[in-house]
């Protein structure tokens, strides 16, 4: 299964409602690197990302919660996973 932008963006959209969100797969950039399975997409993805659900947590429970949405991606072949914590406004 081909692991897109959008399939991530819904995915996080549904579990953490987020206030912020952009998803870019920059997959193409890793090609002949470790988890690449050499079609230039689907395998590596960069998340900003802010959501009340990070309030009061950690760095590491934050990117928890973003890795625990996404799970079912990772069974499916995501290798790399870059994620850019985005503060709420004031």
């Amino acid at each position: 299964m081909n692991i897109t932008s959008q399939q991530l963006h819904t995915q996080l959209q549904s579990s953490l409602q987020p206030f912020f969100l952009a998803v870019e797969d920059e997959s193409a950039s890793h090609a002949g690197h470790a988890g690449s399975d050499g079609s230039g997409q689907g395998t590596h993805f960069r998340v900003r990302i802010g959501s009340q659900a990070f309030m009061g947590l950690s760095r590491v429970a934050r990117h928890r919660l973003v890795y625990d949405a996404l799970q079912q991606f990772v069974d499916q072949g995501l290798h790399a996973l870059a994620i850019e914590i985005v503060e709420a406004p004031v």
